[in-house]
């Protein structure tokens, strides 16, 4: 045990000591700053603006960057379902695999422009190479370029007064990959594939056993695509088994990096917020909001697991402690670290059955979904989400003191609270809307492979995985039918759209404010008292919205447990 904690802890240092120079670094590229990639990327970007006939200095109006967004998602989501129903046709396909069923496709390509990467399928018995390399690596890199190009215009929402831009979409997505994505991609790609993930175009392998059966061994340019795959807040396996996969996670190290690269730029936001606000107390008081709440739900899955079930231990297994879904090379604390990273980050990829966690442990991984993937979050995003909470924590502030409340030197009035709302509440309506037609449907009742209350936890898992954009499932569920399929892509697509377009109206309407000084009377953000209300709001309103079905769920089975009972 004391080996797996200072895994935790190696962990929680490295990252701390990361991404602060990250944030630093990404506020410099967003700022138009030189940096020590300049020299090599910086011809490269002027090369994509003559071809693509940018303007890099024309600045857009929030509508425009908006509805640039729109198109450039709704293109990708068409070119990614082409391509898998064309992939028949087309080369790199040594196996021979056909078209992808209709629904199946649509929902992949959903999927992956959404920065979701829900699989309700096989990788390596589904897609081709060309596939899984220009369909799903290039959206894994694009979807995290354009959540990060939303957070960098809301930033600018606060950082500008009497504007009517926020930025430059085309520019901040080129940005986005070349100077960030792209580089650490190839050290992340050169360590896995040193490492022993799979980075080859050759045909699967067959191999023979001594008693004559045939087994076929599937092979691919993993490596690469499991590089942005984290380090995007992706998550999509080239393989079924996603990171429980040696041919994906062969060793210690590799299963060390992922997590730290899930959580590396999202990290690394809140600092690179109060560089470009130049007030990096506040970056901070974001940073530790977000950690504060990450190893609170971590302490929770630890106790859980380690407390056992008590009718493992009835059965002999000492302290009743559950292996099984666990990664069995690392042990139960990286499963479980694992598990609350990719949960926390909206990466969705997983190296151990989440199913066969126990109930509390799955209420946790639950709840980070459901509360809008804020602590850390996706990339951008979470910063996006976290700036929702913040903004209904200083209006709750505001009414205690009776004052207008501020944030970050901008008032807040009605618009800015309506937008926050409408960001914060519509994955979660649509989350609980989808989730009760589930239940009462024989479409959604089929999928089942459990009942009771840990059936009701694996609906409740799939919906808030689909509209928290992130991707991992907690099984027991085939979700590969037209129902879920067409349930979860628009889940999806709310979940995605309906926080990032509020938070461009937001960042338009905050532009062309003025930057109002501080006074006595203004709740400073960069204090533990601010860190600490804003905690309490995800908290209180994560339970005020999800209590009640989180009762019927999962911690209805931790009590049906005790008393013997499972499902």
């Amino acid at each position: 045990m004391l080996t797996e904690l200072a895994h935790v802890a190696l962990l929680l240092g490295s990252l701390l000591i990361l991404a602060a120079p990250i944030g630093r670094h990404i506020a410099r590229v967003f700022s138009g700053e030189r940096t020590l990639l300049s020299p090599l990327i910086r011809p490269i970007e002027r090369g994509i603006y003559r071809i693509a006939d940018i303007d890099e200095n024309r600045e857009m109006h929030w509508k425009t960057y908006a509805s640039s967004l729109l198109v450039f998602n709704i293109l990708g989501i068409a070119a990614v379902f082409l391509l898998q129903e064309l992939q028949g046709l087309l080369p790199f396909n040594p196996d021979g695999l056909g078209p992808v069923r209709w629904d199946t496709a649509l929902n992949t390509a959903v999927s992956f422009t959404t920065n979701t990467n829900w699989q309700s399928y096989s990788g390596e018995q589904t897609l081709t190479y060309l596939t899984q390399m220009l369909g799903l690596t290039v959206q894994n890199f694009l979807s995290a370029a354009v959540g990060l190009a939303a957070a960098m215009a809301v930033i600018r929402g606060f950082t500008r007064k009497n504007a009517d831009e926020i930025g430059n979409f085309w520019v901040d997505l080129t940005r986005s990959v070349l100077y960030l994505l792209l580089p650490l991609a190839i050290v992340w790609a050169l360590i896995f594939a040193s490492q022993g993930v799979v980075q080859t175009l050759g045909p699967y392998v067959i191999s023979h056993g001594l008693e004559g059966t045939e087994q076929v061994i599937a092979l691919g340019p993993a490596a690469s695509q499991d590089a942005i795959k984290f380090l995007g807040t992706n998550g999509g396996g080239f393989f079924n088994a996603n990171s429980a996969h040696p041919f994906e996670n062969p060793t210690p190290l590799t299963d060390f990096l992922q997590v730290l690269g899930m959580l590396l730029i999202p990290a690394s936001l809140p600092f690179a917020f109060g560089s470009l606000i130049k007030n990096h107390p506040q970056g901070k008081a974001i940073f530790a909001s977000m950690l504060v709440l990450y190893i609170m739900g971590l302490g929770v899955g630890l106790w859980a697991e380690t407390s056992g079930n008590p009718l493992l231990e009835k059965l002999g297994v000492a302290g009743g402690i559950n292996m099984e879904g666990k990664e069995m090379r690392f042990g139960v604390v990286p499963s479980l670290l694992f598990a609350q990273s990719t949960t926390v980050t909206s990466c969705g990829g997983v190296d151990s059955m989440h199913d066969s966690l126990m109930p509390l442990t799955g209420l946790v991984l639950l709840f980070n979904m459901a509360i809008g993937e804020v602590i850390f979050g996706g990339v951008g995003v979470g910063l996006i989400g976290i700036f929702f909470y913040a903004i209904m924590t200083m209006f709750l502030a505001g009414l205690m003191i009776g004052r207008t409340p501020e944030l970050f030197g901008k008032k807040l009035e009605p618009f800015e609270m309506i937008m926050a709302v409408v960001g914060l509440l519509a994955p979660s309506v649509t989350l609980l809307i989808f989730a009760a037609v589930a239940i009462v449907l024989p479409q959604g009742l089929s999928s089942l492979n459990n009942a009771g209350p840990h059936g009701l936890s694996e609906i409740l898992y799939a919906f808030a995985s689909a509209c928290g954009n992130n991707g991992s499932a907690l099984a027991g569920l085939n979700a590969n039918t037209v129902f879920y399929n067409m349930a979860t892509a628009l889940g999806m697509l709310v979940g995605r759209f309906a926080t990032i377009l509020p938070a461009l109206a937001l960042a338009g309407s905050l532009a062309q404010k003025r930057i109002v000084p501080a006074s006595s009377a203004t709740l400073p953000a960069a204090s533990p008292l601010f860190v600490i209300m804003l905690m309490g709001t995800v908290l209180i309103v994560g339970a005020l919205t999800f209590f009640p079905v989180f009762v019927l769920g999962p911690i209805l089975e931790h009590l049906l447990m005790q008393a013997g009972t499972t499902f």
